[in-house]
Order: structure tokens, then sequence, then C-alpha cells
């Protein structure tokens, strides 16, 4: 069976994603491979005469929009945001993720907690059973980084979970965020209580945000060699309506 190239999957997912813009939208634009393929589309729609406004999730995703031409607004102009479309690392059956891999996991899951909808658009390799083969991106203060390190790992055992805690680079540096901190990578592996190390995590002085985006997605387009399927998150307990994206 011929393999199927994952940008031309990825591409398929995105566009399956411009179905549910609207003229008007206000819209968060997601950072990263898939999130790029996005724009181009959402570009191609508003050359064509589409009206919407977006914020984006990392300056790398809005210089590309606006080599694009798509009009942009500070969040804090636009206010609560119509929909909200972005890759993932990971995305489990109840459409919880891991996020960060390009490094915008904070203004990302900001934006995220600020749309009506999230839409997560990923080729199927992106899915898991159980999250935590990617590793976990844990964005944290640059002071004190060793006594923040040690801290997670201790947070960490209390869960039963254990690996390798590094401190990402790039160019021979360590990365450093949009809002000026540092990430730390954890290859925890499967980690099968999300709620419990994101709260573990966040007790965490040091700990700016993580990686786990829980409750955040309404559903997830995925596209594989066998076509484009949508996964829809539960609906929330004493929720009278659900967002169907489908």
């Amino acid at each position: 069976m011929t393999s199927i190239d994952p940008t031309t999957l990825k591409r398929a997912a995105a566009a399956r994603a411009l179905d549910f813009v609207e003229d008007g939208m206000k819209l968060g634009l997601g950072t990263g491979s898939t999130a790029d393929l996005f724009l181009e589309l959402l570009a191609e729609r508003i050359n064509g005469g589409l009206k919407v406004t977006g914020t984006p999730t990392s300056e790398r995703t809005a210089t590309k929009s606006r080599q694009l031409n798509i009009p942009l607004a500070e969040l804090d102009v636009l206010g609560e945001l119509d929909l909200c479309v972005d890759g993932a690392d990971e995305a489990d059956s109840d459409l919880a993720l891991i996020k960060g891999g390009g490094g915008a996991l904070l203004r990302e899951k900001i934006v995220a907690a600020a749309s009506q909808r999230m839409i997560v658009i990923a080729d199927r390799s992106k899915m898991v059973e159980t999250l935590g083969r990617f590793p976990l991106p844990i964005e944290v203060n640059q002071f004190g980084l060793r006594a923040t390190e040690i801290a997670i790992a201790k947070a960490a055992a209390e869960l039963g979970l254990s690996g390798p805690i590094t401190l990402r680079m790039t160019g021979g540096q360590a990365f450093v965020t949009d809002g000026g901190h540092f990430i730390l990578d954890a290859s925890f592996g499967r980690i099968p209580d999300t709620r419990a190390l994101s709260n573990a995590l966040h007790a965490i002085p040091g700990v700016v945000e993580h990686g786990l985006f829980i409750g955040l997605a309404s559903a997830a387009i995925i596209a594989g060699g066998d076509g484009i399927q949508t996964v829809h998150a539960a609906r929330k307990p004493g929720s009278s309506t659900d967002h169907d994206v489908a």
C-alpha cells in the first residue's frame, strides 16, 4: 500500500477546518507546520473576499500571517474569539493534547482558552491511546531553573512518572520563548493521569505553563490514508449544548 506524504494529510485536515470559518469571525491562529498550512489556505479565502480577523499564538505565526496579508489584532482588542485552529503534537480519544513542540504553548493555551471553540488539525500519526510518547514541554522561568527541574522530577515521581528532563536548545543556546522563558522537555513516557500531572506542575512556582491541554479542544480533524475523521470531545457534565463540528 502506497503511503501518503504527511504534508498532504496535514493540508487535507487544514482544508476541512476552513469549512467552519465564517465571515466576520475572530480567529485564534495556531503555531506549527500544520497551522502554517491552515494560514496559507485561509489567506486564499481572504483574497477571495472572506472577512476575518486573527490573533496569532506566536511571533512566528504573526510574521507569516502578515506575509500572507491576514488581518491581525491583539487578543486584548478582540476579547473572546469565535474559533481557534491549531495543531497538536499528540491527541488522545478524549482530545486531551500535548502541545508546545514549536515552543508557543503558553500563548497557544491562552488563545485556546479565550475561544468559544478549538479545532485541532493533524495527521493520524498524532493520535495516541495514552499521551506521553511525545516529550511534554514545560515552560519555566529562567530564574531558579535547576530548582524548578528538581521540583518537576519530584512531582512526577510522586505520580509514578520518571524520565529525562532536558533543557530545550537551539543553535547551541537555550531556546527562549516569546515570553522570555525556557522550556524543559520531560520524557516521562505514558501519562495515565494527565489531570493529576497538570495540577502537580501548576503547583510548582517556577513553572509558567505546561503543554497538557485538557478540556480545551472541541473537535479534532484527523487526516489519514483512509480519509478524514472528525473526533469530538465528550460533552462536559452539566453542559446544555454541544459544539458540533462535523
